[in-house]
């Protein structure tokens, strides 16, 4: 049964996710550490469950989500990192939109190899199923861990938050993208599959499917009684 442990890092409060079942390597799925006491942070927390890296998954390139994959690479040589490489321009507009927010620019210099939807990732002893969510970015991905003793792990990035979904007036940005990746490609999920967002706390796909606000006009309406339906007796022996 996969295992999380969630970190919150950076001024934009980014959530960091390392993800393992056995042994002891580990999916780190989006290194937002920003500073040397959150690299502390994240490695100490690695350190008391005994696990290293094994492999980095980018749901997308926004600079919050990448400060530390440069530093992941360099202390574990040869560590696979994936990303879609329509995040190419993200990745190029790094140093301007952190200019923007007069903000340090991480490393974009790290290798990555390029995924798309349909690839299953088996890595560190588990699959990752990849889904393309495009809106946020124009590459961003999800990433599904079908769990058969329990509730699947979907990684949503910054597409889909509790109660809330991705901005889309960053550059690249599409809003129709957004809401298409998510009603298309994450709300029709199992309910109970358990949504682990690139900000702010977990969910359900069940709970943003009747819940969220930003998807009002598409929730599903609770069930009401039909007043006109003849009602339906049940008498017992």
């Amino acid at each position: 049964m996969p295992k999380v442990i969630d970190f919150t890092f950076n001024p934009f409060q980014e959530k960091t996710y390392a993800v393992w079942e056995h042994g002891e390597q580990c999916l780190v799925i989006d290194p937002g550490f920003f500073s040397g006491e959150e690299k502390d942070c994240f490695f100490k927390g690695l350190e008391q469950r005994g696990l290293v890296p094994g492999a980095v998954l980018l749901t997308h390139a926004h600079f919050d989500h990448i400060y530390g994959v440069c530093t992941l690479q360099k202390l574990f040589p040869g560590l696979p990192v994936y990303m879609n490489p329509a995040e190419k321009p993200v990745l190029e507009h790094v140093p301007q939109m952190c200019g923007t927010f007069r903000i340090p620019c991480p490393d974009c210099s790290f290798s990555y190899t390029g995924i798309t939807e349909g690839t299953t990732l088996e890595t560190c002893g588990m699959m990752a199923e990849v889904i393309s969510t495009p809106g946020h970015t124009p590459g961003g991905l999800s990433y599904l861990i079908r769990n058969n003793d329990a509730e699947d792990l979907l990684f949503s990035g910054d597409t889909l938050f509790a109660g809330a979904i991705g901005r889309t007036d960053f550059m690249y940005g599409e809003y129709d993208d957004e809401i298409r990746s998510i009603m298309e490609k994450l709300i029709i999920l199992d309910p109970s599959t358990i949504v682990y967002p690139g900000h702010g706390p977990a969910t359900t796909i069940g709970n943003e499917r009747t819940g969220n606000p930003f998807l009002e006009p598409f929730n599903e309406p609770e069930e009401e009684p039909d007043p006109d339906a003849s009602p339906v007796i049940i008498r017992g022996n």
